[in-house]
């Protein structure tokens, strides 16, 4: 089945011969090098690019492993092009796989990496170098200084919901009990029941993730490692710190890990895009809260899995749900705290914190969100309400719902909408 992934297709289209590496990044198995190797591949070669010259190196593959090494991996792409006029399209795969090694004219200096490879590959001016990758740190963060500036980020997501109902089609709200339920990993769609949907997404973590992690990274506590993995998961959209997580693991397996350690192992979990992190934000303060913060699962289905597909509390599944569909449409998204003025026990005045879900941004613009799976009654509906009035400004308000059905504005032009909508319509933001 040939999903459609005309959001990141156009972004490598667009990005073609500027001069960068182009390097895509994401989780495993979320359709990087589906992305590369066949939707924009068979672009380049509806446009007159012929097959000779299309480079495509699989750096996960054992018959490609010579290839981790940057000087093989040079050598064998210069042995292509050298002396050719025509212009040629590199893609390598899963770049973080490949290894340091010591240059052999200088061998107590500075080891040659990846990275010296690929800052060569984009000065050749017939060569158009395209890599996809794994872990955050060493593409994204890396990228500003061992790039040089050159390097050209494109972050793919598991599928959105409207990527999913593309492929599915049929009824809408069937259609999203099952992608609430198994996500949007794009190899679920391949899978015959929900038996085999189920075994899948819990392989990817027992034997995809969590030993990556923990070989890549030499884990001390690989436990330890997948009970704070099951308490994020079990906490999607609560709020929370390194240090109580770190209480919670020494109350359930009686092993004392730092909270320097735990914060470490986060690290990890974000840098391979299991997590996102997103902050807490005083709207009328500008300023951000250290801690605490909360942690959203870069897939709902691989959330599900972890959890035994027990906690299905649909409120935090849509939380989670919108939170990703925000990330995918390139916002950058965190919690919003205002404040209300108010009386405690005694009588005395003090200031009540209240919380908006999510504070999207890009640019200059910005939108506050609500989720909200029901709104029954005028309580409900007040509590939801009350920090959009308190945001002091006139920034575009949203409740998302799933009890509604057509959308409509209220009279202080905040927009109801339903959830499924949503998904569906990025013009909505």
């Amino acid at each position: 089945m040939e999903i459609k992934r005309n959001h990141y297709l156009q972004q490598l289209i667009d990005r073609q011969w500027n001069g960068m590496v182009k390097i895509i990044t994401g989780i495993r198995r979320c359709g990087k090098s589906f992305l590369l190797r066949t939707l924009f591949r068979n672009y380049l070669l509806q446009q007159g690019v012929k097959e000779e010259q299309i480079i495509h190196i699989e750096l996960d593959l054992t018959k490609n492993i010579r290839y981790r090494n940057p000087v093989e991996l040079a050598d064998y792409v210069h042995s292509i092009i050298d002396g050719k006029s025509e212009k040629y399209y590199l893609f390598i795969d899963e770049i973080q796989m490949s290894e340091p090694v010591k240059n052999p004219y200088l061998p107590d200096g500075k080891k040659i990496t990846f990275y010296d490879t690929l800052n060569e590959f984009k000065e050749i001016p017939n060569l158009d170098v395209y890599v996809t990758g794994s872990n955050s740190k060493m593409l994204s963060t890396d990228i500003l200084t061992e790039f040089r500036g050159r390097g050209d980020e494109i972050r793919i997501h598991p599928l959105s919901f409207a990527e999913f109902y593309s492929a599915v089609g049929g009824d809408k709200k069937y259609a999203f009990e099952q992608y609430a339920f198994f996500g949007g990993m794009p190899l679920i769609l391949n899978q015959k029941d929900d038996g085999a949907k189920m075994a899948y997404l819990n392989l990817l973590f027992d034997e995809l993730y969590l030993k990556d992690i923990a070989e890549r990274k030499k884990i001390e506590y690989p436990e330890e490692l997948a009970q704070i993995l099951d308490l994020l998961c079990s906490a999607i959209g609560s709020l929370t710190n390194p240090t109580k997580i770190a209480d919670t693991v020494l109350s359930r397996k009686k092993v004392d890990i730092s909270a320097n350690t735990l914060r470490s192992y986060l690290d990890h979990l974000k840098d391979s895009f299991l997590f996102t992190e997103s902050k807490r934000y005083d709207v009328r303060g500008k300023s951000y809260f250290e801690y605490p913060m909360k942690y959203y699962c870069e897939d709902i289905g691989l959330r599900n899995a972890r959890t035994g597909f027990r906690q299905m509390e649909m409120t935090h599944i849509m939380e989670n749900i919108i939170f990703n569909e925000l990330r995918i449409r390139n916002f950058s998204v965190d919690v919003g705290i205002v404040y209300e003025n108010g009386r405690n026990k005694s009588g005395n005045p003090v200031k009540i914190q209240r919380e908006i879900d999510f504070i999207a941004s890009k640019g200059n613009r910005k939108v506050y969100i609500q989720s909200a799976f029901a709104m029954p009654d005028a309580e409900k509906q007040a509590a939801e309400l009350k920090p959009f009035s308190l945001t002091g400004d006139s920034f575009p308000k949203i409740i998302i719902r799933n009890d509604i059905g057509k959308s409509w504005y209220d009279d202080n032009g905040i927009l109801n909408i339903n959830l499924i909508d949503f998904l569906l319509d990025d013009s909505v933001i």
